[in-house]
């Protein structure tokens, strides 16, 4: 009998790829954008005179300084935790480690929680939208024409930018978490071959001894 979650099993992708290379795509490109904001954040802590420079009060329209030496350490640390487990679930999908998947599975969960969070926030509090487009910059574009549409438009319209980036990350945890179960398989497949062929070799070893013998006798 078939457990519920063998009806979503695949070894296929998004363009009919593999779920290695699909993980390992996906672990790649992770590493590619945290190696960028890696490199914003050494460059800011190596020159913050120009760093402040560019985010001048003015420019964000508020006096608080949004990106201290600390925060900065801190998104650094974050950014370089993040390449390692990225880093870890490409090794595991190219080297079939399915142990080395799961640290990459769990932030992806984690991530997903966060967004719903952020989704139910929307809905039980409708009126954030609003408070959040009032903290933006006067310079940011057509922020008078946002602010001037319904309240209940604005709402649905974050609900369904908010559901769709929550439906392709569905998607990647499930390329991931069946990318885990063809690896944990084909690691236990190889296993029970092997015990097989072991057993094979020595039941074929014992017939072989046991003729030899009837033949002395003979």
């Amino acid at each position: 009998m078939f457990s519920p979650w063998d009806r979503w099993y695949s070894t296929s992708c998004c363009l009919c790829c593999h779920v290695r290379t699909g993980t390992i795509i996906l672990g790649i490109w992770y590493m590619l954008i945290n190696a960028v904001v890696l490199l914003i954040l050494l460059s800011a802590l190596n020159d913050p005179v120009q760093y402040r420079y560019h985010l001048t009060s003015s420019e964000l329209g508020t006096d608080i300084d949004v990106m201290d030496d600390a925060n900065i350490c801190i998104a650094t640390a974050i950014s370089l935790l993040m390449i390692l487990i990225c880093g870890m679930a490409t090794y595991g999908a190219y080297k079939q480690h399915a142990a080395w998947i799961i640290p990459f599975f769990c932030y992806q969960i984690f991530d997903f929680a966060l967004n719903t969070l952020v989704a139910i926030s929307v809905v039980v509090y409708p009126n954030t939208v609003q408070d959040y487009l009032q903290q933006l910059p006067g310079t940011f574009p057509y922020k008078e024409d946002i602010m001037s549409t319904n309240n209940m438009c604005l709402v649905f319209a974050v609900l369904l930018f908010i559901g769709c980036i929550l439906t392709f990350k569905a998607y990647l945890i499930c390329c991931v978490w069946n990318c885990y179960r063809y690896v944990s398989g084909r690691g236990t497949t190889e296993v029970l071959v092997y015990v097989t062929t072991n057993d094979t070799t020595v039941y074929l070893e014992v017939i072989w001894r046991a003729m030899k013998q009837r033949n002395k006798i003979q």
